[in-house]
Parts: C-alpha cells; structure tokens; sequence
C-alpha cells in the first residue's frame, strides 16, 4: 500500500490536471479599460491645464501686485523708522495781471501772436512784454512755459485762461527776460485764435 500511495502522488505531481488552470481573468485584453473595475483611462486634455496655469499665474500676479501696493510702504516705515512723505500739495492756478509774458507764433498763421497777445492784455491775465514768430512754424502743441517755481501759479492761471494749454518749466525761454513765454501750436483754440 505504500508502493501505491507513493506511485499515486508521483503520478499526482507528474500529472497536469493539478496545475493551476489558466482563465480569461489572467491576461485581460489589451484596451483603454483595466483593472478589476476596468477604469476608463481619460485622455488628457493639454488646454484644461495650460487654462488653469495661466489663470494660476494671473491670480499670483494680481495678489503680489496688491500686496506691494498696500503692504510695501508700511514695511518700509517700520525698517528705516521713518514716517511716509507727507503728500505733495498741488499748485492752485492764479491769473497775475504783472507777469510779464511773450507770445511766440509756432504755426502758419499769421498774426495769430498778436491776436493772442491782445486777448492777454485785455483779460488781464499778464503783461504783454514783446511777441514774435517761433523758431519752427510746425509746432503742434502750445504751452506756457516758466522758468521759476515761483512763475507756476501764474503760468497755470494763464494756461486756464487760454483754454487749459499745457505748461511746463524749462529754462530755455530764460534768454527773454519774460517771466511767461506762451507758444502757440497747431492744437491752439483759445481766445484769440478766431
């Protein structure tokens, strides 16, 4: 019984009927589902990810702008220990009737210098000291330009006066001798260009 049992189990081990069987489960087609729950791979969408990295940049951008806008001064305040610089106070306009100012033509239109130096004299709005033709007919700007901080009200009053010209302080018209020099340029429409 012996020889037997040992026959049988030689013939068991030999036998093919005991290994383990081979079902559909071990090598499952190849395709976009796998695993056990045959997940659905997804593909991937390159523009869904490039939107939200370039929303994730705009955001970050907005938020370090804001903070260095409002959080920047007071940091600053606190490392050096001083206090912020007071603002600075705008210059209010005044029209000064003894402020000497020259009119200087900067366009094709003649006589157009006297016309605004009249007007000038009869607003009392300055002192005509002379007026002449500018250097250039092509000018298309005007302005009044001062010299001094101390000329900027009176130059901003006469500005106003002229139709809200620019004004800006050079000291290249110093060589006038005129607190004023207003040069009149293709845009001009104030009193005295009718």
């Amino acid at each position: 019984m012996t020889d037997q049992h040992v026959d049988e189990t030689h013939d068991v081990a030999n036998d093919t009927r005991t290994r383990p069987v081979r079902d559909r489960f071990d090598s499952p087609p190849r395709g976009r589902r796998v695993g056990a729950h045959r997940l659905v791979i997804r593909p991937r969408r390159f523009w869904q990810y490039l939107v939200a990295a370039l929303v994730g940049v705009a955001v970050l951008t907005a938020a370090g702008i804001f903070a260095v806008q409002n959080i920047g001064s007071s940091v600053t305040e606190i490392f050096d220990g001083e206090s912020p610089a007071a603002p600075v106070e705008q210059v209010q306009a005044e029209v000064d009737p003894e402020a000497t100012v020259a009119v200087l033509n900067g366009t094709t239109e003649e006589g157009l210098q006297d016309a605004v130096a009249e007007a000038i004299a009869e607003g009392e709005w300055g002192t005509i000291g002379f007026t002449d033709i500018a250097a250039t007919d092509d000018v298309a700007i005007s302005a009044v330009f001062f010299a001094t901080e101390a000329d900027e009200p009176a130059a901003l009053g006469l500005a106003k006066q002229l139709g809200g010209v620019s004004t800006y302080q050079s000291d290249d018209y110093a060589k006038y001798g005129v607190q004023l020099v207003v040069l009149l340029g293709a845009d001009y429409a104030g009193p005295g260009a009718e």
